[in-house]
């Protein structure tokens, strides 16, 4: 029978059970030694990840929204004499009024403004702090207990990875951005006895002591790896040349000849992104070559003190030896292109002001698009806790929507052994398992598009990428690799938006889709193909199911500290099932990813009553198994009781 739960095709069920149909099983009770400084902290097996970037999450304030003199120096390097906040609710493709006024301009890297993309890029929708705290209640009620945000740091672009200052919150996401930018000039940007706290600095703190009362913890996005062509001390270069004290923060390859009218100024970017100038360290890596963890530090000692002073910070912003009213935790961009021997001293530093805050790397791409980063060099204990964990997503999207084609089921749970073998147990617990975020796809357009992870993933003038609502059947698939994820060794993510069925593609940072707000219907394509004119509303159904996947998990603790056994791998009938279980505990999680219904006998570890967690299966079991009959495209999860 079909599940009625939440209104879908998916059943849900959560079994506790052992068995070895398939291979040998290890009865070895599950334990762990702890290390306040190498492991990562407990806490972060047992979170839930809701991660959001702020300028497109809600619009608390509208009195704080930006100005043009607030973006018109970051990419693309001006802003028309038009320009305006973009309407929250507008179809995503439609054009906004100004955008006429750019297309056929330079852009920073010198490059002709003729792409949607290109100038999208100039908008802002006003998100804040304030909208943030005004859904503290939203985030609570779907049960998320830890908040990974976005960069806040000062900064023009609306995603804030080009810093102007890592010291403060971004002025517009506070409550006075003319106030705080007068605060700001009247510091000593790398002398910390001269800084004060912006009103939107203390909006932040604030906001962490309200996540904090409702158990919810907070991770902030820094990357020490670049900052923006505004930053206060690359500014200092362009006005100082050679004689800048902060010549050395930054790969210099050319400074500006005061005599001429050009700027000759030349400077390593990420990537080559020019607002987007490279930190120097005491390596240089060929960005041509594919990447490998490598030692190194930063090579200005006044650059790193300035790093860490920011972190001490926001560890803890009072200053008075108690971080409790600090953030938890850094998830660090780009970390595999910064030195291991920086990264030690940093987690040093960190552990010293707050021993279980966690470290979150950023370690993605060895070579695009093909070769994905081992990180293992970087969770040996003495660099960070977790990464984000890429490689289980680009192996689940594999299995569950056959993307870019079918795998049987021993290659997916080959891929995921391969994953885990060489990493310490407690990292692979700790780990950040998302299906999406500000750098891909959102889920359900990743699974909709068959195409390889991460490649060819936006629409283009030469290609059928579907932008449009996903099918059913992608809905399907979705439900399936969520039971996946929040059942699965590691913490679950989520990318704000993805539990209100928003879809978009590669770097599509729409705003969200709030139930209060009425939207324009998505008519339009950006290169002018033929699309459906798709509703834009808050899908209440699939919300109710990633709560009901949150509660499951929290309620069962077996589901985020036991281990894993794949106990049926069937590549003829495309069923696999896995227990985690612990000295207590168990739950058999099972999956049907084929067409065609099924009757599955499943070994169990412990002599206990074995049920469907929302009483919708009956269970049939004997001494040592139980039978169960799974519909096509369908997961159960089974929890045993006693």
């Amino acid at each position: 029978m079909m599940s009625n739960l939440l209104s879908s095709s998916l059943v849900l069920m959560v079994l506790l059970s052992t068995s070895c149909i398939s291979e040998k099983r290890s009865d070895t009770p599950f334990t762990r030694k702890s290390d306040l400084f190498s492991d990562p902290p407990q806490w972060a097996n047992e979170v839930v990840w809701y991660q959001i970037m702020v300028e497109r999450f809600n619009n608390g304030d509208l009195s704080n929204d930006p100005s043009i003199d607030d973006i018109k120096e970051g990419y693309p390097g001006f802003a028309p004499d038009s320009w305006k906040v973009t309407p929250w609710t507008q179809d995503w493709y439609k054009e906004d009024p100004y955008f006429q006024q750019v297309y056929g301009q330079m852009d920073l890297q010198g490059n002709v403004m003729n792409d949607f993309m290109q100038v999208s890029r100039l908008r802002r929708f006003g998100g804040d702090l304030q909208g943030v705290i005004d859904k503290i209640d939203y985030m609570d009620s779907l049960g998320v207990s830890a908040i990974y945000f976005n960069p806040l740091n000062d900064a023009p672009s609306y995603h804030k990875y080009d810093a102007a200052h890592w010291r403060h919150i971004d002025r517009n996401f506070g409550p006075s951005p003319s106030e705080d930018l007068h605060i700001m000039s009247q510091e000593i940007p790398d002398d910390p006895s001269t800084w004060q706290m912006t009103g939107a600095d203390q909006m932040f703190v604030e906001a962490i002591n309200l996540f904090h009362e409702r158990g919810i913890r907070i991770i902030l996005d820094y990357s020490w790896n670049h900052t923006g062509n505004t930053f206060w001390a690359l500014k200092d270069i362009v006005q100082n040349g050679s004689e800048s004290k902060y010549k050395d923060w930054y790969w210099i390859h050319s400074f500006d000849d005061p005599s001429t009218e050009e700027n000759e100024l030349d400077y390593q970017g990420w990537m080559g992104v020019v607002d987007l100038a490279e930190i120097k360290e005491t390596y240089k890596h060929d960005p041509a070559s594919p990447l490998a963890a490598y030692e190194s530090d930063i090579f200005s000692k006044e650059a790193k003190d300035h790093i860490f002073n920011i972190t001490r910070k926001w560890l803890d912003p009072d200053g008075d030896g108690d971080p409790s009213d600090g953030v938890d935790g850094f998830r660090l961009d780009v970390a595999a292109e910064i030195g291991l021997e920086f990264w030690r001293q940093y987690r040093t530093m960190v552990r010293e002001i707050k021993p279980d805050a966690y470290l979150l790397g950023e370690v993605w791409w060895a070579k695009w698009p093909d070769r994905l980063l081992d990180p293992e060099p970087f969770l040996k204990g003495d660099v960070f806790d977790a990464v984000m964990n890429y490689r289980w997503y680009r192996t689940a999207r594999h299995f569950f929507a056959a993307a870019p084609d079918p795998i049987p089921v021993s290659e997916f749970v080959d891929s995921l052994r391969s994953l885990t073998d060489n990493l310490r147990e407690q990292n692979n617990f700790a780990m950040m398992n998302l299906v999406a975020s500000h750098d891909s796809p959102r889920v359900l357009t990743s699974l909709y598009n068959k195409n390889k992870y991460k490649y060819h993933v936006q629409p283009s003038p030469d290609n059928d990428y579907k932008i449009n609502k996903p099918d059913v059947q992608t809905y399907q698939t979705l439900k399936l690799l969520l039971v996946h994820q929040y059942t699965y060794i590691g913490a679950p993510h989520i990318w704000a938006g993805d539990e209100m069925g928003m879809w978009g593609a590669d770097f599509t940072r729409k705003p969200l889709i709030w139930p209060e707000l009425n939207f324009h219907k998505e008519k339009l394509h950006p290169y002018g193909f033929e699309k459906p004119a798709d509703e834009i509303e808050f899908d209440s159904s699939l919300f109710s199911f990633y709560q009901d996947l949150i509660h499951i998990r929290k309620d069962h603790p077996v589901l985020s500290h036991g281990a894993i056994d794949y106990v049926i791998i069937n590549d003829d009938q495309n069923i696999l099932a896995y227990s985690r279980y612990s000295e207590h505990q168990e739950a058999i999680v099972l999956f049907n990813v084929s067409d065609e219904p099924h009757t599955v006998s499943i070994p169990i570890r412990f002599d206990a009553k074995y049920t469907d967690i929302f009483g919708n299966l009956d269970i049939t079991r004997d001494r040592s198994t139980v039978l169960i009959n799974i519909e096509p495209r369908e997961a159960a999860i089974i929890m045993s009781k006693g």
